[in-house]
């Protein structure tokens, strides 16, 4: 019947995490990287940056699937540099969204927030990759860079009158 052969269709779809080490390795590589981009879209957040815990998390996430979906169709570690190339490069384009060029030509904002979407990737692509101990590593460094860094009178500013 045509209803058993979709059905079989559907199934072999859906196979691709067969078995339950599968999917738990998945699982765990996804959530620590939606957790850790979760960190540092939130440390930024709360900084008053214009890509917060949301852009952060995507960032983070998407970067793990970049690696995990070549790394699950079988692909070399010397074809995965090519995707790790593009997921450089590419992130490179939406943290040049978060840098703006006052008037001011010494006043430049967004610049620590598009780093730390450069960075976010990196560890996304870690967490993709399993390596849970080096993306988490890298987020407590990022942490302390971000936080215990941070100069009096930088970060978040309430915004003032308009300059005449």
């Amino acid at each position: 019947m045509w209803w058993q052969r979709s059905w079989l269709t559907i199934q072999q779809e859906f196979s691709d995490l067969g078995d339950p080490e599968g999917i738990t390795r998945l699982v765990v590589r996804m959530l620590v990287a939606i957790l850790l981009g979760g960190l540092l879209g939130y440390e930024r957040e709360t900084a008053g940056a214009a890509a917060g815990l949301r852009t952060h998390m995507l960032v983070s996430l998407g970067s793990a699937l970049f690696v995990l979906i070549p790394l699950q169709a079988g692909m070399t570690i010397p074809d995965l540099s090519r995707v790790l190339q593009g997921v450089t490069a590419g992130i490179g384009f939406l943290g040049a969204g978060a840098i703006l060029k006052l008037k001011d030509e010494n006043d430049i904002k967004g610049l620590t927030t598009a780093a730390s979407v450069w960075l976010t990737a990196a560890v996304g692509v870690a967490a993709g990759m399993g390596r849970e101990t080096t993306a988490v590593l890298s987020t407590l460094f990022a942490l302390a860079i971000l936080g215990l860094l941070r100069l009096p009178g930088r970060g978040h500013r309430e915004p003032g009158p308009p300059a005449s």
